[in-house]
Protein backbone atom coordinates (compact mmCIF):
# COMPACT_ATOMS: atom_id res chain seq x y z
CA UNK A 1 0.00 0.00 0.00
CA UNK A 2 1.43 3.33 -0.63
CA UNK A 3 0.02 7.01 -0.03
CA UNK A 4 0.26 10.21 -2.07
CA UNK A 5 -0.64 13.15 0.42
CA UNK A 6 -1.13 15.88 -3.01
CA UNK A 7 -4.29 17.88 -0.85
CA UNK A 8 -4.85 19.01 3.27
CA UNK A 9 -0.52 18.74 2.91
CA UNK A 10 0.40 21.28 5.75
CA UNK A 11 -3.24 23.33 4.60
CA UNK A 12 -6.83 22.97 5.51
CA UNK A 13 -8.17 22.27 3.06
CA UNK A 14 -8.36 20.24 -0.74
CA UNK A 15 -8.32 16.84 0.61
CA UNK A 16 -7.37 14.34 -1.61
CA UNK A 17 -5.08 11.37 -0.96
CA UNK A 18 -3.73 8.87 -3.60
CA UNK A 19 -4.10 4.91 -2.53
CA UNK A 20 -1.79 2.80 -4.83
CA UNK A 21 -2.74 -0.96 -3.89
CA UNK A 22 -0.96 -3.15 -6.30
CA UNK A 23 -2.66 -2.56 -9.64
CA UNK A 24 -5.19 0.25 -8.34
CA UNK A 25 -5.68 2.99 -7.35
CA UNK A 26 -8.13 4.57 -5.29
CA UNK A 27 -8.74 8.15 -4.18
CA UNK A 28 -9.45 9.35 -0.86
CA UNK A 29 -11.46 12.28 -1.21
CA UNK A 30 -11.30 14.85 -3.73
CA UNK A 31 -11.94 18.43 -2.02
CA UNK A 32 -11.32 22.13 -3.71
CA UNK A 33 -7.89 24.09 -2.32
CA UNK A 34 -9.78 27.33 -0.95
CA UNK A 35 -7.33 30.60 -0.72
CA UNK A 36 -5.62 33.23 -2.78
CA UNK A 37 -7.78 32.67 -5.80
CA UNK A 38 -5.40 32.64 -8.45
CA UNK A 39 -3.09 30.20 -6.91
CA UNK A 40 -6.55 28.02 -5.72
CA UNK A 41 -7.90 28.04 -9.52
CA UNK A 42 -3.87 26.83 -10.36
CA UNK A 43 -4.02 24.44 -7.97
CA UNK A 44 -7.58 22.96 -8.35
CA UNK A 45 -7.81 22.94 -12.31
CA UNK A 46 -4.35 20.46 -11.92
CA UNK A 47 -4.70 16.76 -11.72
CA UNK A 48 -1.57 15.13 -10.14
CA UNK A 49 -2.36 12.02 -11.54
CA UNK A 50 -4.64 10.40 -14.76
CA UNK A 51 -8.12 10.71 -14.00
CA UNK A 52 -8.51 7.63 -16.26
CA UNK A 53 -6.06 5.44 -14.06
CA UNK A 54 -8.38 5.93 -11.10
CA UNK A 55 -10.12 2.84 -10.31
CA UNK A 56 -12.39 4.77 -7.04
CA UNK A 57 -12.86 7.41 -5.10
CA UNK A 58 -13.79 6.86 -1.27
CA UNK A 59 -15.51 10.37 0.26
CA UNK A 60 -15.53 11.20 3.47
CA UNK A 61 -17.85 13.63 3.72
CA UNK A 62 -19.80 16.57 1.43
CA UNK A 63 -17.78 19.84 2.63
CA UNK A 64 -16.65 21.49 -0.34
CA UNK A 65 -12.51 21.25 0.22
CA UNK A 66 -12.98 17.50 0.82
CA UNK A 67 -15.89 16.62 -2.23
CA UNK A 68 -15.32 20.28 -4.32
CA UNK A 69 -13.31 18.79 -7.37
CA UNK A 70 -14.68 15.57 -7.78
CA UNK A 71 -16.88 16.99 -11.12
CA UNK A 72 -13.45 18.28 -12.27
CA UNK A 73 -12.19 14.31 -12.07
CA UNK A 74 -15.13 13.15 -13.99
CA UNK A 75 -14.32 15.92 -16.47
CA UNK A 76 -10.93 14.29 -17.06
CA UNK A 77 -11.99 10.53 -18.10
CA UNK A 78 -12.65 9.49 -14.87
CA UNK A 79 -15.30 6.85 -14.79
CA UNK A 80 -15.68 4.61 -11.81
CA UNK A 81 -17.61 4.40 -8.33
CA UNK A 82 -17.80 7.28 -5.98
CA UNK A 83 -18.23 5.84 -2.37
CA UNK A 84 -20.05 7.64 -0.07
CA UNK A 85 -23.19 7.60 2.55
CA UNK A 86 -26.66 8.27 1.12
CA UNK A 87 -26.84 11.40 3.21
CA UNK A 88 -23.45 12.59 1.49
CA UNK A 89 -24.19 11.96 -1.75
CA UNK A 90 -27.67 13.64 -1.39
CA UNK A 91 -25.72 17.17 0.47
CA UNK A 92 -23.35 16.36 -2.84
CA UNK A 93 -26.35 16.91 -5.08
CA UNK A 94 -27.05 20.34 -4.07
CA UNK A 95 -23.43 21.31 -2.97
CA UNK A 96 -21.67 20.32 -6.13
CA UNK A 97 -24.46 21.99 -8.65
CA UNK A 98 -23.95 25.23 -6.04
CA UNK A 99 -20.50 25.46 -6.96
CA UNK A 100 -20.69 25.02 -10.71
CA UNK A 101 -23.10 28.33 -10.36
CA UNK A 102 -20.95 29.76 -8.25
CA UNK A 103 -17.83 29.82 -11.18
CA UNK A 104 -19.62 30.14 -14.16
CA UNK A 105 -21.19 33.49 -11.80
CA UNK A 106 -17.98 34.15 -11.46
CA UNK A 107 -16.35 33.55 -14.66
CA UNK A 108 -19.23 36.08 -16.15
CA UNK A 109 -18.48 38.75 -14.06
CA UNK A 110 -14.70 38.63 -14.29
CA UNK A 111 -15.30 38.90 -18.08
CA UNK A 112 -17.91 41.88 -17.93
CA UNK A 113 -16.07 43.92 -15.36
CA UNK A 114 -12.51 42.89 -15.80
CA UNK A 115 -12.23 41.85 -19.53
CA UNK A 116 -10.46 38.70 -17.84
CA UNK A 117 -11.57 35.15 -19.23
CA UNK A 118 -11.60 32.14 -16.96
CA UNK A 119 -12.69 28.93 -17.26
CA UNK A 120 -14.60 27.54 -14.53
CA UNK A 121 -13.45 24.27 -13.66
CA UNK A 122 -16.54 22.74 -14.32
CA UNK A 123 -20.60 23.28 -14.63
CA UNK A 124 -23.63 22.17 -14.43
CA UNK A 125 -23.20 19.05 -16.86
CA UNK A 126 -19.79 18.06 -15.43
CA UNK A 127 -21.58 17.88 -11.77
CA UNK A 128 -24.85 15.89 -13.19
CA UNK A 129 -22.45 13.37 -14.94
CA UNK A 130 -20.99 12.94 -11.65
CA UNK A 131 -23.89 12.45 -9.64
CA UNK A 132 -24.59 9.41 -11.65
CA UNK A 133 -21.23 7.37 -10.50
CA UNK A 134 -22.35 7.83 -6.59
CA UNK A 135 -22.95 4.78 -5.20
CA UNK A 136 -23.95 4.89 -1.71
CA UNK A 137 -23.02 2.91 1.21
CA UNK A 138 -24.46 2.46 5.05
CA UNK A 139 -22.64 2.96 7.84
CA UNK A 140 -21.21 -0.32 9.36
CA UNK A 141 -22.07 -2.10 5.43
CA UNK A 142 -18.04 -3.59 4.28
CA UNK A 143 -17.89 -3.08 0.59
CA UNK A 144 -15.00 -4.04 -1.74
CA UNK A 145 -13.92 -0.90 -4.33
CA UNK A 146 -11.73 -3.42 -5.72
CA UNK A 147 -10.22 -6.45 -5.14
CA UNK A 148 -8.13 -7.46 -1.95
CA UNK A 149 -9.46 -3.97 -0.05
CA UNK A 150 -12.62 -3.91 2.31
CA UNK A 151 -14.04 -0.43 3.56
CA UNK A 152 -16.12 0.66 5.89
CA UNK A 153 -17.70 3.73 6.66
CA UNK A 154 -18.18 5.12 10.48
CA UNK A 155 -19.91 7.80 12.23
CA UNK A 156 -17.64 10.39 11.91
CA UNK A 157 -20.17 13.14 13.78
CA UNK A 158 -18.69 16.09 11.91
CA UNK A 159 -21.98 16.74 9.52
CA UNK A 160 -24.30 15.24 7.86
CA UNK A 161 -23.71 11.82 6.57
CA UNK A 162 -19.92 12.12 7.45
CA UNK A 163 -17.66 8.72 7.66
CA UNK A 164 -14.55 8.19 9.03
CA UNK A 165 -12.92 5.20 6.92
CA UNK A 166 -11.56 2.29 7.52
CA UNK A 167 -9.33 0.32 5.26
CA UNK A 168 -8.40 -3.31 5.63
CA UNK A 169 -6.29 -5.17 3.40
CA UNK A 170 -4.08 -8.15 3.42
CA UNK A 171 -0.15 -8.10 2.44
CA UNK A 172 2.56 -11.17 2.94
CA UNK A 173 -0.23 -13.25 4.88
CA UNK A 174 -0.43 -10.00 7.06
CA UNK A 175 -4.06 -8.40 7.80
CA UNK A 176 -3.59 -4.74 7.96
CA UNK A 177 -6.24 -1.96 9.05
CA UNK A 178 -5.65 1.53 8.25
CA UNK A 179 -7.97 4.72 9.30
CA UNK A 180 -8.55 7.92 7.42
CA UNK A 181 -10.44 10.11 9.84
CA UNK A 182 -12.24 12.20 7.34
CA UNK A 183 -13.08 15.64 9.44
CA UNK A 184 -13.91 14.28 13.29
CA UNK A 185 -16.66 15.97 14.63
CA UNK A 186 -17.14 16.74 18.57
CA UNK A 187 -19.28 14.78 21.03
CA UNK A 188 -21.89 15.77 23.29
CA UNK A 189 -23.00 17.90 19.74
CA UNK A 190 -26.84 18.38 18.84
CA UNK A 191 -28.31 17.13 15.68
CA UNK A 192 -25.67 14.47 15.13
CA UNK A 193 -24.24 11.33 16.73
CA UNK A 194 -21.01 11.27 18.81
CA UNK A 195 -18.22 9.64 16.58
CA UNK A 196 -18.18 6.08 16.40
CA UNK A 197 -15.53 4.38 18.38
CA UNK A 198 -13.65 1.85 15.74
CA UNK A 199 -11.00 -0.06 17.41
CA UNK A 200 -7.39 -1.07 16.74
CA UNK A 201 -5.68 -0.53 13.79
CA UNK A 202 -2.15 0.02 12.44
CA UNK A 203 -2.26 3.30 10.70
CA UNK A 204 -4.11 6.49 10.80
CA UNK A 205 -4.52 9.38 8.35
CA UNK A 206 -5.81 12.01 10.62
CA UNK A 207 -7.11 15.94 10.20
CA UNK A 208 -5.97 18.09 12.51
CA UNK A 209 -7.71 21.34 11.88
CA UNK A 210 -8.09 22.34 15.29
CA UNK A 211 -4.48 21.32 16.46
CA UNK A 212 -3.27 23.21 19.41
CA UNK A 213 -6.39 24.57 20.01
CA UNK A 214 -9.76 24.67 21.87
CA UNK A 215 -13.43 25.05 22.07
CA UNK A 216 -15.18 26.89 24.48
CA UNK A 217 -17.04 24.63 26.62
CA UNK A 218 -20.95 24.32 26.13
CA UNK A 219 -22.55 26.75 28.42
CA UNK A 220 -20.33 28.98 27.48
CA UNK A 221 -21.49 29.06 23.98
CA UNK A 222 -25.31 29.36 24.63
CA UNK A 223 -24.59 31.94 27.12
CA UNK A 224 -22.77 34.17 24.61
CA UNK A 225 -24.94 33.72 21.93
CA UNK A 226 -27.59 35.62 24.18
CA UNK A 227 -25.57 37.82 24.91
CA UNK A 228 -24.52 38.94 21.70
CA UNK A 229 -28.07 38.70 20.30
CA UNK A 230 -29.38 40.87 23.54
CA UNK A 231 -26.86 43.34 22.68
CA UNK A 232 -27.56 43.88 18.78
CA UNK A 233 -31.19 44.53 20.44
CA UNK A 234 -29.82 47.23 22.50
CA UNK A 235 -28.32 48.90 19.58
CA UNK A 236 -31.00 48.66 17.22
CA UNK A 237 -28.47 46.85 15.14
CA UNK A 238 -27.69 43.56 12.65
CA UNK A 239 -26.18 40.60 13.69
CA UNK A 240 -24.45 39.47 10.41
CA UNK A 241 -23.42 35.66 10.52
CA UNK A 242 -21.16 34.65 7.72
CA UNK A 243 -22.20 30.57 8.12
CA UNK A 244 -21.04 27.48 6.28
CA UNK A 245 -24.26 26.74 4.37
CA UNK A 246 -24.26 23.17 5.49
CA UNK A 247 -23.94 21.87 8.78
CA UNK A 248 -22.70 25.35 10.78
CA UNK A 249 -26.18 26.83 9.96
CA UNK A 250 -28.08 23.72 10.66
CA UNK A 251 -26.82 23.73 14.02
CA UNK A 252 -27.32 27.45 14.53
CA UNK A 253 -30.60 27.38 13.59
CA UNK A 254 -31.24 24.20 15.84
CA UNK A 255 -29.86 26.16 18.73
CA UNK A 256 -31.78 29.24 18.47
CA UNK A 257 -34.93 26.80 17.69
CA UNK A 258 -34.22 25.58 21.42
CA UNK A 259 -33.98 28.74 22.91
CA UNK A 260 -37.05 29.81 21.87
CA UNK A 261 -38.86 26.40 22.49
CA UNK A 262 -37.46 27.15 26.00
CA UNK A 263 -38.85 30.74 26.36
CA UNK A 264 -34.58 32.58 25.97
CA UNK A 265 -34.78 33.75 22.83
CA UNK A 266 -35.58 37.38 22.65
CA UNK A 267 -37.94 39.08 19.76
CA UNK A 268 -35.57 39.31 17.12
CA UNK A 269 -36.17 38.24 12.91
CA UNK A 270 -34.36 35.80 11.77
CA UNK A 271 -33.06 35.67 8.08
CA UNK A 272 -31.44 32.09 6.79
CA UNK A 273 -29.96 34.16 3.26
CA UNK A 274 -28.74 31.35 1.39
CA UNK A 275 -30.50 28.79 -1.21
CA UNK A 276 -28.27 26.57 -0.79
CA UNK A 277 -28.40 26.63 3.20
CA UNK A 278 -31.93 26.01 3.16
CA UNK A 279 -31.57 23.14 0.25
CA UNK A 280 -29.39 21.51 2.98
CA UNK A 281 -31.75 21.71 5.32
CA UNK A 282 -34.54 19.99 3.87
CA UNK A 283 -31.78 17.24 2.80
CA UNK A 284 -31.02 17.18 7.34
CA UNK A 285 -35.15 16.53 7.48
CA UNK A 286 -34.73 13.90 5.04
CA UNK A 287 -31.81 11.50 7.29
CA UNK A 288 -33.19 11.13 10.79
CA UNK A 289 -31.01 8.06 10.73
CA UNK A 290 -28.34 10.42 11.24
CA UNK A 291 -29.85 12.31 14.22
CA UNK A 292 -28.69 11.35 17.78
CA UNK A 293 -31.32 9.88 19.85
CA UNK A 294 -31.80 13.59 22.15
CA UNK A 295 -32.69 15.18 18.47
CA UNK A 296 -35.16 12.47 17.60
CA UNK A 297 -36.74 12.74 21.06
CA UNK A 298 -37.29 16.70 20.75
CA UNK A 299 -39.52 15.09 17.16
CA UNK A 300 -42.16 14.61 19.63
CA UNK A 301 -42.54 17.73 20.65
CA UNK A 302 -41.60 19.74 17.78
CA UNK A 303 -42.63 18.34 14.48
CA UNK A 304 -39.77 20.90 12.64
CA UNK A 305 -36.38 21.44 15.10
CA UNK A 306 -35.03 24.14 12.19
CA UNK A 307 -38.32 26.29 12.38
CA UNK A 308 -39.69 28.91 14.95
CA UNK A 309 -41.38 31.79 15.10
CA UNK A 310 -39.21 34.66 13.73
CA UNK A 311 -37.91 32.85 11.45
CA UNK A 312 -38.16 33.64 7.33
CA UNK A 313 -35.97 31.91 4.61
CA UNK A 314 -35.16 33.83 1.90
CA UNK A 315 -34.81 31.64 -1.53
CA UNK A 316 -34.87 34.59 -4.27
CA UNK A 317 -32.89 37.45 -4.75
CA UNK A 318 -35.77 39.82 -4.43
CA UNK A 319 -36.70 39.24 -0.64
CA UNK A 320 -32.86 39.07 0.21
CA UNK A 321 -32.54 42.68 -1.21
CA UNK A 322 -35.80 43.43 1.53
CA UNK A 323 -33.78 42.17 4.46
CA UNK A 324 -31.70 45.77 4.07
CA UNK A 325 -35.15 47.33 3.83
CA UNK A 326 -35.94 46.47 7.63
CA UNK A 327 -34.74 49.32 10.35
CA UNK A 328 -35.50 46.68 12.58
CA UNK A 329 -32.86 44.22 14.93
CA UNK A 330 -32.20 41.27 13.06
CA UNK A 331 -29.74 38.36 12.65
CA UNK A 332 -28.81 37.75 8.92
CA UNK A 333 -27.14 34.62 8.30
CA UNK A 334 -25.82 34.18 5.34
CA UNK A 335 -23.17 32.02 3.29
CA UNK A 336 -20.37 31.83 2.77
CA UNK A 337 -19.24 30.88 5.97
CA UNK A 338 -15.10 32.59 5.19
CA UNK A 339 -16.75 35.81 3.39
CA UNK A 340 -15.37 34.82 -0.26
CA UNK A 341 -18.74 34.62 -1.99
CA UNK A 342 -22.78 34.41 -1.28
CA UNK A 343 -25.34 37.07 -0.10
CA UNK A 344 -23.45 37.67 2.76
CA UNK A 345 -20.83 39.90 1.11
CA UNK A 346 -23.80 42.38 -0.26
CA UNK A 347 -24.82 42.32 3.75
CA UNK A 348 -21.45 43.37 4.99
CA UNK A 349 -21.62 46.01 1.82
CA UNK A 350 -23.94 47.37 3.94
CA UNK A 351 -23.35 47.21 7.54
CA UNK A 352 -19.98 46.67 8.30
CA UNK A 353 -18.70 50.59 8.39
CA UNK A 354 -21.82 50.40 10.93
CA UNK A 355 -20.95 50.77 14.77
CA UNK A 356 -24.14 49.23 15.34
CA UNK A 357 -23.41 46.19 13.28
CA UNK A 358 -21.76 42.74 15.17
CA UNK A 359 -20.54 40.20 12.80
CA UNK A 360 -20.13 36.89 14.61
CA UNK A 361 -17.85 34.25 12.91
CA UNK A 362 -18.79 30.14 13.96
CA UNK A 363 -15.77 28.52 12.65
CA UNK A 364 -12.68 28.25 11.13
CA UNK A 365 -11.71 30.97 8.44
CA UNK A 366 -8.72 29.50 5.72
CA UNK A 367 -5.44 32.13 5.60
CA UNK A 368 -6.19 34.54 3.17
CA UNK A 369 -9.66 34.46 3.20
CA UNK A 370 -12.12 37.61 3.42
CA UNK A 371 -13.09 36.07 6.55
CA UNK A 372 -9.76 35.69 8.05
CA UNK A 373 -8.60 39.56 7.69
CA UNK A 374 -11.72 40.62 9.10
CA UNK A 375 -10.68 38.09 12.10
CA UNK A 376 -7.04 39.25 12.44
CA UNK A 377 -8.52 42.82 12.80
CA UNK A 378 -7.77 44.22 9.72
CA UNK A 379 -9.64 47.89 9.72
CA UNK A 380 -10.21 47.94 5.77
CA UNK A 381 -11.27 45.33 3.80
CA UNK A 382 -12.32 44.83 -0.21
CA UNK A 383 -15.65 43.68 -0.87
CA UNK A 384 -16.85 43.57 -4.58
CA UNK A 385 -13.87 45.73 -5.82
CA UNK A 386 -14.50 48.64 -3.33
CA UNK A 387 -12.58 49.28 0.01
CA UNK A 388 -14.69 48.85 3.71
CA UNK A 389 -13.57 50.67 6.90
CA UNK A 390 -14.70 47.90 9.54
CA UNK A 391 -16.76 49.61 12.30
CA UNK A 392 -18.69 46.21 13.16
CA UNK A 393 -18.01 44.62 16.29
CA UNK A 394 -16.38 41.41 15.79
CA UNK A 395 -16.56 37.63 17.50
CA UNK A 396 -16.05 34.55 17.50
CA UNK A 397 -17.86 31.91 18.85
CA UNK A 398 -15.79 28.56 17.80
CA UNK A 399 -17.68 26.66 20.14
CA UNK A 400 -20.47 26.11 17.34
CA UNK A 401 -17.31 24.25 14.92
CA UNK A 402 -18.02 20.89 14.05
CA UNK A 403 -14.37 19.81 14.43
CA UNK A 404 -12.83 17.93 17.23
CA UNK A 405 -10.71 20.45 19.14
CA UNK A 406 -6.96 19.68 20.20
CA UNK A 407 -8.21 17.81 23.37
CA UNK A 408 -10.88 15.67 21.76
CA UNK A 409 -8.68 14.73 18.46
CA UNK A 410 -6.08 13.59 21.01
CA UNK A 411 -9.22 11.56 22.67
CA UNK A 412 -10.63 10.42 19.33
CA UNK A 413 -6.99 8.96 18.29
CA UNK A 414 -6.16 7.63 21.68
CA UNK A 415 -9.56 5.78 21.60
CA UNK A 416 -7.74 2.52 20.70
CA UNK A 417 -4.41 0.28 21.96
CA UNK A 418 -1.82 3.07 21.21
CA UNK A 419 0.92 0.17 21.26
CA UNK A 420 -0.78 -1.30 17.41
CA UNK A 421 -0.66 1.43 15.72
CA UNK A 422 2.45 2.33 13.42
CA UNK A 423 2.21 5.11 12.39
CA UNK A 424 0.14 8.24 12.18
CA UNK A 425 -0.19 10.86 9.46
CA UNK A 426 -1.70 14.39 10.21
CA UNK A 427 -3.51 16.21 6.93
CA UNK A 428 -5.85 18.99 6.98
CA UNK A 429 -4.91 21.40 9.40
CA UNK A 430 -1.69 24.59 9.76
CA UNK A 431 2.02 23.71 10.25
CA UNK A 432 1.95 24.93 13.86
CA UNK A 433 -1.24 23.27 15.15
CA UNK A 434 0.47 20.02 13.53
CA UNK A 435 3.31 20.44 15.19
CA UNK A 436 1.35 20.72 18.30
CA UNK A 437 -0.48 18.07 18.02
CA UNK A 438 2.06 16.00 16.92
CA UNK A 439 3.78 16.60 20.01
CA UNK A 440 0.62 16.25 22.13
CA UNK A 441 0.09 12.55 20.39
CA UNK A 442 4.01 11.34 21.13
CA UNK A 443 3.75 12.13 24.57
CA UNK A 444 0.36 10.32 24.68
CA UNK A 445 2.36 6.68 23.59
CA UNK A 446 2.11 7.31 19.30
CA UNK A 447 5.35 5.80 18.47
CA UNK A 448 5.39 7.62 14.88
CA UNK A 449 3.69 10.90 14.03
CA UNK A 450 4.47 12.44 10.59
CA UNK A 451 3.01 15.79 9.19
CA UNK A 452 3.70 15.04 5.10
CA UNK A 453 3.90 17.82 2.85
CA UNK A 454 2.36 18.60 -0.41
CA UNK A 455 3.67 15.55 -3.05
CA UNK A 456 4.70 13.29 -0.15
CA UNK A 457 4.45 9.42 -1.15
CA UNK A 458 4.69 6.81 1.79
CA UNK A 459 4.86 3.02 1.54
CA UNK A 460 3.34 1.27 4.36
Amino acid sequence: MQIEFYGAARTVTGSQHLLTFGEYKILLDCGLFQGRRAEARELNRKLNWDARELDAVILSHAHIDHSGNLPTLIKHGFSGSIYATPATRDLCAIMLMDSAMIQMRDAEHLLKHRDEHVEPLYDIDDVANTMQLFDPMPYHHSFSPVPGMTVTFYDAGHLLGSASVVIEWEEDGVKKRMMFTGDVGRENRPILKDPDKIGDVDFIISESTYGGRLHEVEQDLERSLLSIITDVIKKDGKLLIPAFSVGRTQELIWYLNNLYNRGLLPHIDVFVDSPLAIRATDVFRLHPECFDAQTRAMLYTDDDLFSFPGITYTRDVIASKRINESKKPAIIIAGSGMCESGRILHHMAQYIEKESTTMLFLGYNAPHTLGRKIVNGDKEVRIFGNYFTVNAHVYELPGLSGHADHAGLIQYLSDRTISTVKEVFLVHGEPEGQEALAESLKNAGFSSVNIPERGTVITI
